[in-house]
């Protein structure tokens, strides 16, 4: 939780003006890193039309996932008017991003998001299961995830801000989550309404201070 609301005060004050525009993760995309995968794999739009013509598999894939981060970042969008802020496609290594952090009176989220429209998906303490398939790490890397948020968070903010991890499955046909798992929110898209009349846990000069620490790329320099 929050060490102190001076402490936090102090560094909200300090750290509100806005990074410089090359390290403002504040512009990023919905799916950002996802478009620059696809771009970088089909760099002209005759390429890309042809890779989507021929599905081929892994950039089948990233439109998938791209067009599940978008669904979700316009349910996100519908908390602004509560106090909160958000983030997309922080990076935090070539391979590897926070596909949203929401931060706000509620606390601090880090949102992972799985797009499985149509398909059954069950959720247990270590893996999820699409359509009875084999067992895919999605609550594991959703913890490792907040880890690093509040590593991030905490060497930045000056205070420790705690952070939940939230795995987001977009339009499934039926999401069963096993009771046993506690620590980390399974939810459909439509679901992440419920977040926003969440308060209590940071003040509106804490939230500042996280969102001003967050926003900035810098900040996440070697957080893995």
């Amino acid at each position: 939780m929050i060490r102190s609301a001076a402490s936090a005060s102090g560094a909200a004050s300090t750290l509100r003006t806005p990074p410089p525009s090359d390290y403002d993760l504040a512009s990023r995309r919905p799916g950002q890193a996802l478009r620059d995968k696809i771009r970088a794999d089909c760099p002209s739009l005759i390429q890309r039309s042809l890779a989507w013509a021929l599905r081929r598999p892994e950039n089948a894939s990233w439109r998938t996932g791209l067009r599940g981060e978008r669904i979700v970042s316009r349910e996100l969008t519908r908390l602004r008017r509560h106090g909160w802020r958000t983030l997309h496609s922080i990076p935090l290594s070539p391979t590897w991003d926070i596909d949203h952090l929401l931060i706000g009176p509620g606390g601090v989220f880090s949102i992972n998001t799985k797009h499985h429209r149509g398909k059954t998906v069950w959720v247990g303490d270590h893996v999820a299961r699409i359509n009875h398939g084999k067992g895919r790490p999605y609550p594991r890397s959703s913890r490792r995830e907040a880890a690093v948020v509040k590593k991030v968070l905490h060497r930045g903010c000056g205070f420790a801000v705690e952070v939940a991890p939230v795995l987001v499955f977009v339009k499934p046909a039926k999401l069963t989550v096993q009771p046993s798992l506690q620590d980390v929110r399974a939810i459909e898209n439509r679901e992440l309404s419920a977040l926003s009349p969440l308060t209590g846990v940071l003040s509106p000069e804490q939230v500042d201070a996280v969102y001003a620490v967050a926003r900035d790329q810098r900040s996440w320099t070697d957080a893995v």
